[in-house]
């Protein structure tokens, strides 16, 4: 079930970002709709971790403060690698 869940969720990801291709590649984009574009990756990287903000799982709050470190020095996928690494690796030992 996992596995499915996460295919589905590459291709649901891959969709919405080939839908959006389709059809904003004869548009020009604004500077307001351009920073929307740009800031929503943060956005949903936000509504993932989100729920770890009120966990008492200390593997969870050190992945969340890793995470939130990480963000502020690195682009989107390095940090989303990071805090999955580090996530994995706390919980295995904590």
């Amino acid at each position: 079930m996992t596995i499915l869940t996460i295919v589905l969720m590459a291709m649901t990801t891959w969709f919405t970002r080939v839908a959006g291709f389709m059809l904003l590649r004869e548009r020009t984009l604004g500077p307001r709709v351009r920073a929307v574009m740009e800031a929503a990756p943060g956005c949903v990287l936000i509504t993932v971790i989100a729920p770890h903000f009120v966990t008492t799982n200390p593997a969870d709050i050190l992945g969340l403060a890793i995470a939130l470190l990480a963000a502020m020095r690195f682009s989107l996928l390095p940090t989303v690698l990071i805090s999955v690494i580090a996530t994995a690796v706390l919980r295995a030992l904590l």
